[in-house]
């Protein structure tokens, strides 16, 4: 009997490929990232539209997650599969039952939150223009040069300020868990990477960013290891969700995440189907 059981992969550059396909798939999904094609706040007590989406929206009483929306029948609109038709509401994702809403086949929506306890409105769309124009993620070939094992240190209410694209230079002060520090070419580095589920993000831009890769930077998720270690593979550095909708309010690297150096490896530029630039950088 033939044993058709396949090896696992273990080579790098072929895993990072498996990685890479991934990751193309995903930005096109329903809320992925080309699908986001409005983000829109809501503070003012008097209802308001927002563009994509029917209905006019209005937020809750302070203290309570979501925001309300005003809706006939004839728009179209659905939460958690109900038609609306009067009043509703939309729980918030810090809710414990976040709600799904949906404009009609391929139009949907989701409310977020922010650290003011304010709420916005964000409207996905699977034939949004980036999905229409979307090419493929330019990416730099495997490089084990960066593929770096570095140190972390837990340090307990340690905050580093992080500037967002539109938040008008102002900066928002987010837990970093610990600091990250290596060698590398006879230069020190203490990184600064903040909590994002299960994993650390690293925001950070190098000597490509703004010519051969995405201007505002790049995101690296990693993961410390029991003793202490932490593996920094930058092949596995992606390209922000502002690099494929202008809807994303993306954070900055701060200073201490700015390396000198070029690091080619990971993610570079999100591409058309004719192979340009999707967004400027």
């Amino acid at each position: 009997m033939t044993d058709t059981t396949a090896a696992p992969v273990t080579d790098p550059a072929e895993l990072l490929a498996t990685f890479h396909s991934r990751r193309e798939l995903s930005v096109v999904q329903p809320t992925g990232s080309l699908a986001l094609v409005n983000t829109q706040w809501i503070t003012d007590a008097a209802p308001q539209p927002v563009w994509g989406a029917a209905g006019l929206w209005a937020p809750l009483p302070a203290g309570e997650s979501g925001l309300k929306v005003t809706a006939s029948a004839a728009d179209g609109v659905s939460i958690d599969g109900v038609p609306v038709d009067g009043e509703a509401v939309a729980h918030g994702k810090d809710s414990d039952a976040p709600s799904t809403i949906t404009f009609g086949d391929t139009v949907s929506g989701t409310v977020i939150a922010n650290e003011a306890g304010e709420y916005a409105l964000r409207v996905w769309d699977t034939q949004s223009e980036g999905i229409k124009e979307f090419g493929s993620i330019d990416a730099y070939p495997y490089n084990p040069e960066w593929v770096v094992q570095a140190a972390f240190t837990p340090v307990e209410g340690l905050t580093v300020g992080f500037e967002h694209i539109k938040d008008e230079g102002a900066t928002r002060e987010l837990a970093v868990p610990g600091e990250i520090t290596f060698s590398k070419d006879g230069v020190d580095y203490n990184l600064a990477a903040f909590k994002a589920g299960r994993a650390l993000q690293l925001v950070f831009s190098d000597a490509t960013s703004g010519d051969a890769t995405y201007s505002v930077g790049r995101f690296l998720f990693v993961a410390p290891n029991a003793d202490g270690t932490i593996t920094l593979d930058f092949n596995r550095a992606i390209l922000p969700p502002c690099a494929f909708s202008y809807a994303f309010n993306c954070p900055m690297p701060p200073k201490q995440n700015r390396f000198s150096v070029p690091i080619e490896a990971g993610e570079k530029n999100v591409l058309k189907k004719d192979g340009t630039l999707l967004h400027e950088l």
